[in-house]
């Protein structure tokens, strides 16, 4: 949740906004702090190139929490959770990975370590996981591989 905090206040937003807003600040930001604005000054540019690292990472991640994100991968997502058993977890920092076995990978923000510790110690995983987890917290597609 603390990244998510973060990038939204770098884009001097609160909550969800709509993708062509986000694309919108996202480029206003990188208009101010492209580094091809700082040929003179070597400190400068290298900030600016920090800065417009930052700004590309946090549209990205911004983008992939978005509702409409959400509801354009919607039907993938439940076909994932439903259909596809858990390969693996990893949990770190309030922050709960989910590997399915179609490859897919989602990641989950702001889960408590009671929730993971009852998730772990369930009879069945994608059960208490579909009950508890999956549209109970933020999350964002990480990874998917192609089956062949």
């Amino acid at each position: 949740m603390k990244r998510i905090t973060e990038y939204r206040k770098l884009f001097n937003i609160e909550a969800d906004v709509d993708l062509s807003t986000l694309k919108t600040l996202y480029r206003n930001l990188m208009k101010e702090w492209h580094p091809d604005k700082f040929i003179e000054d070597n400190t400068q540019k290298e900030f600016a190139e920090l800065k417009s690292k930052e700004i590309i990472e946090a549209y990205h991640f911004l983008v992939s929490i978005s509702p409409e994100t959400h509801a354009n991968n919607e039907e993938i997502y439940l076909a994932t959770t439903t259909n596809s058993g858990i390969d693996d977890l990893h949990y770190k920092n309030s922050i709960l990975k989910i590997t399915f076995q179609d490859g897919s990978a989602y990641e989950y923000f702001g889960v408590p370590k009671n929730i993971y510790n009852n998730l772990v110690n369930s009879a069945n995983l994608a059960r208490f996981a579909r009950r508890h987890i999956y549209n109970s917290y933020v999350f964002r597609n990480v990874s998917k591989t192609t089956l062949v």
